[in-house]
């Protein structure tokens, strides 16, 4: 199932698809979920600073309380003594976050002062750069607790008392901790404020920004079935402009359907209702004869005429298919087809009509053709093709059809041919060439519409020595 799509249950049970949800909504959630993530990220580079931040200004109050005692060291009878200060004391009393504790050793490593196992610096310690002395920084544990440690180096020159002696300071977590989580919670408050206020501006700014689409949806919902007038753009932001074209050019193609339909549709009607009327009135004027040979007669025009109605039916009938097989190649339900056995199956069951009208028909198609199409259709385009033209050649004439390796389709006669004048108006409906003929004018206008739905040419071309040669080129063909 797509994203942004649920399922519900009608009445009977059945799931069906809901709508997606609102636009806004969907941009706010995913929004609110960047802003999650990067309030998430930045939890974790502010909880590391800040904890960088601590450990920087409590390591500089361990050096400064490890100095204090240093500055306090005294020898008497070349043993070295430890006076801590008040101000060094005051530092490591306890507070409501943790606990300081100290050690004192001389220059043999005897403990001096302090408390006597706080543990040593590990020996890959290095010696800090950030300050200037020779202090170690490390964390330990004490007491089964973590404590953060520092190791000063104090070099002690006196009378009987030569080299370095070691004050160590250590302090337990807490205090760090709490200073780390308080500037956390600052940081993450005034976060969490900047996103709640940018999800709000953003709410209000695309609630802003969609009031035009909401316009043109009502302005759409207002209008009356038959209205397709053109979409005013006027006031419209750009990126809709293209939005409002489509449904315009879409209105123009419903309004150009609907034209036709209603100009087939009266047409149609005419078509109908003329040779209606007049085998409706032949009948009632056979009627009132006495005579079987005029009864016989009377039935007889009625048989024909019911014949060329049928005939009319039938092509109006192929017009409606026309719609439906356009839809179909248009949605991709096209069809990899033989343009050359389609021709060899049609020829083959007309072959015994050409030979009852005296008329010699070939085909010519010498290796197959694969066109992109609809069967039925182009089953019916080969038959109008060659129906026009064996009804307008006369006793004794030939009829070609031929299939190209190029994709083109030729149907060759020797009749009378159309004037060039005429070779555009003859693919209109209804449309016959000075009244001559008996056929409704549907059968090139059906040609045509069939080919305007695979995207084909057609064109006419006079023959040689006369008649006429209809060709009809195909695209993507294949041989």
């Amino acid at each position: 199932m797509a994203e942004g799509w649920r399922l519900s249950v009608t009445e009977r049970g059945k799931p069906v698809e809901n709508q997606p949800g609102s636009l806004r909504g969907r941009l706010i959630r995913r929004l609110a979920l960047l802003l999650a993530l990067i309030l998430l990220v930045s939890s974790l580079s502010a909880y590391w600073s800040a904890r960088h931040a601590a450990d920087t200004a409590y390591d500089r109050t361990l050096l400064a309380s490890a100095r204090a005692i240093a500055d306090g060291l005294y020898t008497t009878a070349e043993r070295l003594n430890a006076n801590v200060p008040y101000v060094a004391l005051d530092t490591f009393a306890y507070d409501s976050a943790g606990r300081i504790y100290y050690q004192v050793l001389d220059v043999q490593g005897v403990l001096v002062s302090g408390y006597e196992d706080l543990p040593p610096p590990p020996p890959s310690t290095k010696r800090t750069e950030d300050y200037p002395a020779l202090a170690r920084f490390y964390d330990a544990a004490y007491r089964n607790q973590g404590v953060r440690v520092v190791s000063l180096l104090q070099p002690v020159s006196e009378p009987g008392v030569n080299g370095v002696a070691e004050i160590r300071v250590a302090e337990t977590q807490g205090a760090r901790e709490r200073m780390a989580r308080e500037l956390l919670l600052g940081t993450l408050l005034r976060m969490g404020v900047l996103s709640l206020s940018a999800l709000l501006l953003v709410w209000l700014a695309v609630s802003a920004a969609l009031r035009p689409l909401e316009a043109l949806r009502r302005s759409v919902a207002t209008r009356t079935s038959d209205d397709l007038q053109p979409l005013s753009d006027v006031g419209m932001p750009r990126e809709l402009r293209p939005l409002i074209d489509a449904l315009n050019q879409f209105n123009d193609r419903l309004r150009n359907l609907f034209e036709r339909q209603s100009q087939f549709i009266a047409d149609a009607s005419h078509e109908l209702r003329t040779p209606l009327a007049a085998l409706k009135a032949r009948v009632e004027l056979g009627l009132r004869a006495q005579e079987p040979a005029v009864w016989r007669s009377t039935l007889e025009e009625a048989a024909q005429n019911t014949d060329k109605l049928t005939h009319l039916a039938n092509q109006l009938l192929s017009l409606a298919r026309i719609e439906s097989g356009a839809r179909a190649i248009a949605e991709g339900g096209a069809q990899r087809l033989d343009l050359s056995q389609l021709a060899r199956e049609l020829g083959m069951a007309l072959a015994p009509l050409a030979h009852a009208r005296g008329i010699s028909l070939a085909l010519e198609a010498e290796q197959p053709v694969w066109v992109n199409g609809e069967p039925t259709l182009l089953n019916e385009l080969l038959c109008n093709l060659l129906d026009n033209a064996m009804a307008h050649t006369a006793v004794g004439g030939n009829v070609i059809l031929r299939v190209l390796p190029t994709g083109v389709l030729e149907v060759e006669d020797d009749g009378p041919g159309i004037p060039p004048e005429e070779h555009e108006r003859v693919f209109a409906r209804f449309y016959r060439r000075s009244n001559k003929g008996s056929g409704a004018g549907l059968g090139l206008a059906i040609v045509g519409e069939i080919c305007r739905a695979h995207q084909a040419e057609i064109s006419l071309h006079q023959a040689q020595p006369h008649g006429l040669l209809v060709r009809v080129e195909f695209a993507n063909t294949e041989t």
